[in-house]
């Protein structure tokens, strides 16, 4: 599945559109309009008859362009460091979708004299500006009319997953070591999901490697988890308290009640803008179940009433009303560090006020004080970074659409060039002006079999 865990992934877990890809229906058109020409002129038989070739020491007059051989390599210029993911779907189609129609209309499969080289799902690739020095991640042999077709799919799915792995990979970083929840697929198509997740899973394995941390991928939806075995988690919506009339506690008893207790207890506490308020309610209201089923010796179902956080949610354009005005009003607005200081304390401070009998306090204190703070909402790299600076008591982030962003700064758009041509059984360096063949000490031999 990944440098992770050594193996690849097949068209079992991609389920490729083989039938149309081979047709072309996800290739940019002049992909087409190129293969066209190519068997065209291989009919024809003439070979080179131009007069500006490039001087490569013979003369080419009469070589088979059209079934002429190419080294192609994959590679992105994102600035800095790239988590690379989306290799084994590409892959997946040269295996599937390298080949050609023969004049009957039947596909004829060329795969097997494919020579190519690739990393695995999860390495790290970086460029510091200079075209000439970058670092490719898939290196493909072989006629190039039976594989023309798929460089517009292979790239795309290799930019978006390595774009939103390394997203990731930077919010993982910026959060210091704590759990980042994936919350972008109500952001985007539907059908995207299951890379997406792959991408996040592999971006998390990554960061755990890298900073010898043991953290847990989160995905919110089934299919985010589809590639790589994982199950969508979560616990309620602000819909869901609107069904219990706004009341944030009776909904999460509810939950509590009604589903298995490894579902963590998680509520959502900003439907009022009072996230303080709402807070305390709902602890009270299953501390109270807790305790009084432990006191019963149904242990087992007492651990359905553990509140494992509260998630602050706040709206970017609300002030929640436990965060006085102070200084420029646009900062008091989403879940500021104010917010979140001022619920850790209410939180620690809860059982104070309650009426405990001794042996019930430090289990109350003890309650209250494991309940961690999930923040959401407009998190991003630089906005969780000046959290951690200022060593706010977040204990995970959810984070949504940020993830997808595709700026100047977070753009991982690849290329693919052709850098080498065979001419009479050996290889010429044939790379546009400003490009070459470059190397990579990750790329390794791929057989395209397994796929």
């Amino acid at each position: 599945m990944s440098l992770f865990n050594g193996t690849r992934l097949s068209n079992k877990v991609f389920k490729l559109d083989v039938d149309r890809m081979r047709q072309g229906w996800y290739s940019d058109k002049y992909f087409a309009n190129i293969l066209a020409m190519l068997e065209a002129e291989s009919r024809a038989g003439e070979g080179y008859q131009g007069k500006y070739a490039r001087d490569i020491g013979l003369d080419p007059t009469g070589l088979n362009v059209g079934d002429i051989e190419v080294e192609m390599q994959f590679f992105t210029r994102r600035p800095g460091k790239t988590v690379v993911v989306g290799v084994d779907k590409a892959l997946c189609m040269l295996r599937h979708c390298t080949g050609y129609f023969d004049a009957s209309g039947e596909w004829v499969e060329t795969w097997q004299n494919l020579e190519v080289m690739a990393v695995q799902d999860g390495a790290i690739t970086e460029y510091h500006g200079d075209p000439m020095r970058v670092q490719p991640v898939i290196r493909v042999r072989g006629r190039y009319r039976d594989f023309a077709l798929l460089e517009t799919p292979m790239l795309g799915i290799l930019s978006r997953s390595s774009r939103i792995a390394t997203n990731v990979y930077n919010v993982l970083r910026a959060a210091k070591g704590k759990p980042v929840l994936f919350f972008p697929a109500r952001f985007d198509l539907h059908e995207v999901q299951a890379a997406d997740g792959y991408a996040y899973d592999i971006a998390v394995a990554r960061f755990n490697m890298d900073y010898k941390e043991r953290l847990r991928p989160f995905v919110s939806t089934d299919a985010q988890g589809d590639w790589w075995g994982g199950a969508g988690g979560g616990t309620i919506a602000h819909a869901a308290i609107a069904c219990f009339l706004g009341d944030t506690a009776a909904a999460m008893m509810a939950f509590a009640r009604h589903l298995p207790a490894d579902i963590p207890r998680i509520a959502l506490v900003d439907f009022n803008n009072d996230s303080i308020t709402d807070s305390l309610r709902t602890l009270k209201a299953m501390f109270d179940q807790y305790v009084s089923l432990m006191a019963a010796g149904e242990e087992e179902e007492a651990q359905k009433y553990v509140l494992f956080g509260v998630r602050l949610d706040t709206s970017g354009s609300m002030r929640d009303v436990n965060v006085p005005p102070l200084g420029d009003p646009v900062l008091d607005l989403g879940v500021t560090p104010r917010l979140v200081f001022n619920v850790r304390q209410a939180l620690d401070s809860a059982w104070e006020s309650w009426d405990l009998s001794p042996e019930q306090e430090e289990m109350a204190k003890a309650y209250c004080r494991n309940v961690r703070i999930v923040a959401s909402g407009g998190f991003n790299p630089e906005k969780i970074a000046r959290f951690e600076k200022l060593k706010v008591p977040v204990d995970i982030y959810g984070v949504g659409s940020s993830l997808l962003v595709n700026d100047k700064e977070t753009n991982t758009d690849f290329t693919a060039d052709v850098v080498r041509v065979k001419i009479y059984g050996e290889w010429h360096d044939m790379a546009k002006i400003g490009r070459r063949a470059t190397d990579n000490p990750d790329l390794e031999p791929v057989d395209l079999s397994v796929f």
